[in-house]
């Protein structure tokens, strides 16, 4: 669960957005850019980083109405191993998967994922999950997702290898995972995935 006060600089930074899209009066738009300012502030000083970075992490604002964003991930399990893939942002290990793009389906885009980062074209079985990352033991972020989870198969014939988005891609034993890249996976993706690899009847979980 994130702190609350970063709870708080995110849905004022989000209203500041809003405001701004849609706000014609000048004396209203001085006001949510102030607003705005205020919440950057409070996120540059509970992240401990200038403030231009938390400007920068947000390239939508101002730009409509202020929702989250949604993040993919596609889990292959295979007996007791799951396919993780080594980010060469932090060296660390996750679930396939990122942004969802504009004009792919869920599923579509994290077929995409799966090709560009584990280097194997996929069937996606099934949604396992839809997880608000804010509510979890993620890593915080200034930035609000939805993180969605699939269930995939390999097509046959292939081999797992990185690619130019990862510098390695390989199957770990569930009781011998590798250091998770914890901003994008942890570790109750990785044992939802088994339990409802095992289980297809198991409904989807949500929060």
């Amino acid at each position: 669960m994130e702190p609350q006060w970063l709870t708080y600089s995110k849905r004022l930074q989000a209203i500041a957005s809003s405001g701004l899209h849609f706000a014609r009066d000048q004396f209203d738009r001085e006001r949510y850019e102030e607003i705005a300012l205020i919440a950057n502030e409070m996120l540059a000083k509970l992240g401990n980083v200038p403030i231009e970075r938390i400007e920068g992490l947000i390239s939508d604002f101002a730009r409509g109405y202020a929702t989250p964003k949604v993040d993919v991930r596609g889990a292959i399990v295979e007996g007791n191993k799951v396919l993780l893939v080594r980010e060469k942002s932090d060296g660390l290990w996750a679930l396939p998967g990122g942004f969802a793009e504009i004009g792919l389906s869920a599923a579509r885009n994290i077929e995409k994922e799966l090709y560009e980062e584990a280097g194997l074209k996929v069937s996606v079985s099934r949604l396992y999950g839809v997880r608000h990352k804010a509510n979890a033991s993620y890593s915080p972020d200034v930035r609000e997702f939805y993180k969605m989870f699939f269930l995939c198969d390999p097509l046959p014939g292939q081999k797992v290898q990185p690619t130019s988005e990862t510098s390695e891609a390989a199957f770990f034993p569930r009781d011998q995972l590798p250091p998770l890249s914890r901003g994008r996976t942890i570790e109750s993706d990785v044992e939802a995935a088994f339990a409802f690899a095992t289980d297809m009847n198991r409904p989807a979980f949500f929060d």
